[in-house]
């Protein structure tokens, strides 16, 4: 997949560079009788999250509504994926928009009127679920959207393929999910867009600012477990056996060289940290086993690969100069997230107008992760976030995306809809 994005990202590179640029002056805004109804949306699916996989009001909601505007729609894609396809009256361009769908297991604790009181179950146990991510908002500015696109049907070139994606939190254990399936399942292989646009609302930006970057944006973000495997002694007498826990203490060191000796660190940077550390069960017994778990974050996917492969190196060998054994395993999650560089030149006027030249900056680089990168590197994708927290207030401060305390500023999702109206429009002209 990363050669055929490569190749892909440099024919749209190539093809945007040449492509005169014909963006419409004024931004086309929408309603204040629609942005009512997309901020209604939005409470609605607020008050009635569901986790990933098991979205079934959710996408019946969204099903609904893309039939109510006369789109050719596709439902159980991925599980409970939506798709809605709106074909221009005019020949053009075949772009993606996509917003996810799935909540978290949070307890809300905002105080809003539409406060979700919502309860599942997660991992055997009953838990809260709450759109802390902002998900809620996503589906109802891409609802928005394809309201206003589909009034505008004579004057689209092309067609617009509206992604409602499942699962972008992780699917349960067990299963498979999100955008990963949906291309697994073929979805660009039938609709085959040329490019692909996402938004994601950001609670360290201020409600209505946008944050974009060319390139690398979000990190990859991947799981290593390393069982080390010793010999069990009285702790009295260490040498009749094998320790794994000074084994394991020593591949906890060692691994940070990886970073600091074994990496280009010009090229992006990474980080591996260990969240947990399990073995042994008394002060004096030396135990068989102790168990590694920890993440790998980073921006480039050659760099990824190479630390994936010193990680395993590193562990197993030092297990062996201490007479263990170190057994590795790296479950692969999701990949950089990378906007096309031409793309989002190509797209920054559009970006500029509608939210203001003032209020678009470049975005640092994000250590989360996010599956909308499966996207981007299958086609040229631009992938930005929408600062939803109010005016006077520090987003610095705000209690961040996954909190309990999560809170939106609604008066980003007008600025979220009308991107997404005028990044189609403005595309289709190119």
């Amino acid at each position: 997949m990363f050669m055929k994005a490569v190749t892909t990202a440099f024919s749209a590179l190539a093809m945007l560079a040449l492509s005169p640029t014909t963006h419409a002056q004024e931004p086309v805004t929408i309603s204040a009788e629609l942005e009512q109804k997309v901020i209604e949306w939005r409470r609605d699916l607020h008050q009635h999250p569901e986790l990933s996989n098991r979205e079934f009001r959710t996408s019946k909601v969204l099903a609904e509504h893309l039939n109510a505007l006369g789109m050719e729609v596709e439902t159980g894609v991925a599980h409970t994926g939506v798709i809605g396809v709106l074909e221009g009256a005019n020949p053009g361009p075949v772009i993606a928009m996509r917003a996810d769908m799935d909540a978290l297991p949070v307890v809300e604790k905002a105080d809003v009127p539409f406060k979700s009181t919502a309860v599942s179950e997660y991992r055997g146990e009953e838990v809260g679920v709450m759109h802390a991510c902002g998900h809620d908002l996503h589906m109802s500015m891409l609802m928005g959207a394809a309201e206003k696109l589909a009034s505008m049907k004579d004057e689209l070139n092309g067609t617009v393929v509206f992604i409602f994606q499942p699962a972008e939190e992780g699917a349960p254990k067990g299963e498979e999910g999100g955008a990963e399936l949906m291309l697994k399942e073929g979805l660009f292989e039938r609709y085959k867009p040329e490019a692909v646009f996402g938004i994601h609302v950001w609670s360290a930006g201020t409600a209505g600012h946008i944050g974009y970057r060319e390139g690398p944006l979000m990190a990859s973000s991947d799981r290593f477990e390393i069982t080390v495997k010793g010999q069990q002694t009285h702790g009295s007498r260490p040498w009749g056996g094998v320790d794994p826990i000074v084994a394991a203490g020593q591949i906890i060191s060692n691994t940070q060289t990886i970073i600091s000796r074994q990496v280009d660190i010009t090229k992006a940077p990474a980080v591996v940290s260990f969240g947990i550390v399990d073995g042994g069960i008394r002060n004096n017994i030396i135990p068989d086993e102790v168990y590694l778990e920890g993440t790998i974050r980073n921006f480039d996917m050659g760099n990824r690969a190479q630390i994936f492969e010193n990680l395993t190196t590193t562990a197993e060998m030092t297990a062996k100069a201490t007479g263990a054994e170190a057994h590795v395993h790296i479950d692969e999650g999701y990949p950089v997230t990378i906007n096309n560089v031409a793309l989002t030149r190509q797209m920054l006027p559009t970006m500029e107008r509608v939210a203001g030249k003032e209020n678009v900056h470049v975005n640092d680089l994000v250590t989360g992760a996010e599956d909308f990168s499966f996207f981007a590197l299958d086609v040229p994708g631009l992938f930005v976030f929408l600062g939803v927290t109010p005016e006077g207030q520090d987003a610095k401060t705000a209690p961040s995306n996954h909190s309990p305390y999560f809170y939106a500023d609604e008066s980003s999702l007008k600025v979220g809809t009308e991107l997404y109206v005028n990044w189609a429009l403005d595309y289709s002209n190119l």
